[in-house]
């Protein structure tokens, strides 16, 4: 063992960095140990081209939790997200639709397609801020674990106490929610495709599933429960890209005593008598720390990092069949000008140009894409949102240039014909590109530069097994206290001292923090708990 530290902290993502931070603030000696040589994880700025930088994997901010803002200092580390004036922009073959910009604006544009939705729309985005507000609540809390007790009960009752409280409208609310497909939900409440759409397009961010597959509503919650400088549901930019964010937190770890290694890749987990003892590096480094937390997700650390030997049988089971794959594909592209939308024409910066533009033309193109995949390993017609972060923020570009963010969905973590992503990730980049050049026909001959990540990219590049953003998926059976695996979702591993602190812990995926703060707070509660033990002994 060449050093000993108090904890040890895989992966250098924003959760391990907030996890690190919580620590080290209460007087441990922390490390964090990064396979390459930027903190971040999918949080990073990077150039992809000269002169063009961009947030190469995560893209856009909202649910980054203000509690882990605040206590980081992240504003007066640069910390600064630029709201977007309308949300999303949607071109369909021959009309579009924009969505935010205030309650009365989209009711307009609602009314253009359907009166009785516009006035539906106040309601429903009442409703869902109820629920919202309770996930907000829960998001910051250690689910309880089953099979933990009576003070396990007493948290189960203490955390479900507010749920029991909502009236029943609400209640038939959240039960839809966690129940229905995103189609269903939506049927319920609109009558028209266009705006059924503008809201559907959330339940398949980062899911690989159709919109009308049971449990795709919650996707679509999960999306707006975050909120920007104190608005709910906003979402933004982060001024310098998602790793401004992530430089911000290490700045905050260092000035908190961390020690950051990069260039560092852990090969496994030192488990010694049941215990967590440290870990080896790829260069055979043994590093010596009873407390081990992991921003990796379940799969990687369970499957790759932990010996089989050293995990209980049923444990092993469960965390085998543990589902990922986010049906992800992400591109970065150079432009030499912006989009010029037929249905909306103009190169010059407009409103448009700053939201998020949706291409996901009704509930049938998106089911279509989700079923088009499964077959053939992706889709011919796929959904794809384009962020340009150029128009709100020039310092990512040459002056006249722009990037655009590309997140596509509906592409199988893994083909199902044996081939690899490196044989076919060419192919369906132009097919995306043709996809974006059909709405808006200047765009393929703009393109200077792109940047692919596949889902097998993602996994190589980000320790994203299958390519799952998420680390895991937000199905039912793997939310909560069953996330990863139900009587393990308290943070805690089946090896004492060690921690999960990732994505695959509650509340799940996204840039919130929120994994990193509650993973920080059991491991100091055990702290406490051993601590009052040797004083009794």
């Amino acid at each position: 063992m060449t050093a000993k530290y108090d904890a040890l902290i895989i992966g250098g993502g924003h959760n391990g960095l907030v996890c690190a931070f919580y620590l080290a603030r209460a007087g441990l000696k922390v490390r964090v140990l990064e396979r390459r040589h930027v903190v971040g994880g999918a949080a990073v700025t990077e150039e992809f081209h000269p002169g063009f930088r961009n947030s190469t994997a995560s893209y856009t901010v909202s649910l980054l939790r203000p509690k882990v803002i605040a206590d980081m200092k992240l504003h007066d580390r640069g910390f600064r997200i630029i709201e977007r004036t309308i949300s999303n922009f949607f071109p369909f073959p021959d009309t579009y639709l924009t969505l935010g910009g205030g309650m009365q604006r989209t009711q307009e544009q609602f009314a253009r397609f359907s009166r009785r939705d516009a006035e539906a729309y106040p309601r429903y985005d009442a409703a869902l801020e109820r629920v919202a507000q309770v996930l907000r609540d829960l998001a910051l809390r250690i689910p309880p674990n089953a099979g933990g007790g009576l003070a396990e009960v007493v948290a189960a009752a203490r955390q479900g106490w507010p749920l029991a409280r909502l009236d029943i409208a609400a209640q038939r609310d959240l039960l839809d929610v966690f129940t229905k497909s995103a189609r269903e939900f939506l049927e319920g409440w609109f009558e028209d495709d266009h705006v059924r759409s503008a809201f559907a397009f959330d339940a398949v961010v980062g899911n690989f599933a159709g919109v009308s597959t049971p449990g795709s509503a919650y996707v679509l919650l999960h999306h707006v429960f975050g909120e920007v400088n104190g608005k709910f549901g906003a979402w933004g930019h982060s001024v310098g890209g998602m790793g401004a964010i992530t430089q911000a937190m290490q700045a905050a770890c260092l000035d908190a005593g961390v020690e950051i290694s990069l260039d560092a890749p852990v090969a496994r987990v030192l488990v010694d008598g049941g215990k967590a003892a440290g870990v080896v590096l790829d260069s055979g480094e043994e590093i010596a720390a009873p407390i081990v937390a992991a921003n990796v997700g379940p799969a990687m650390l369970y499957r790759q990092m932990v010996d089989a030997s050293d995990l209980p049988a049923d444990f092993r089971r469960r965390i085998a069949g543990f589902r990922t794959g986010s049906g992800t594909f992400r591109m970065n592209v150079a432009l030499s000008e912006l989009p010029d939308f037929t249905v909306l024409p103009g190169k010059e910066r407009a409103e448009h140009h700053t939201a998020g533009i949706i291409i996901a033309p009704g509930l049938d193109y998106m089911d279509r894409a989700f079923d088009d995949a499964k077959v053939h390993g992706w889709s011919r017609e796929p959904i794809v949102e384009m962020k340009l972060p150029t128009t709100v923020d020039d310092s990512l570009a040459p002056p006249g240039m722009h990037i655009a963010s590309l997140f596509c969905q509906q592409f199988a973590p893994r083909l199902p014909d044996g081939r690899s992503w490196d044989d076919a990730r060419e192919e369906v980049a132009d097919l995306i590109i043709d996809t974006v050049d059909r709405h808006a026909p200047n765009f393929k001959k703009s393109v200077i530069a792109r940047q692919i990540h596949s889902p097998l990219d993602l996994e190589r590049k980000f320790g994203l097994i299958d390519g799952d953003i998420f680390h895991g998926r937000m199905s039912l059976d793997q939310l909560w206290s069953a996330r990863p695996v139900l009587g393990h979702g308290d943070y805690r591993a089946p090896v004492r001292g060690l921690y999960m602190c990732g994505s695959g812990t509650h509340p799940g995926g996204g840039v919130t923090g929120a994994p990193g703060h509650n993973a920080a707070q059991a491991i100091l509660a055990d702290r406490r708990l051993i601590g009052r033990w040797r004083r009794r002994a």
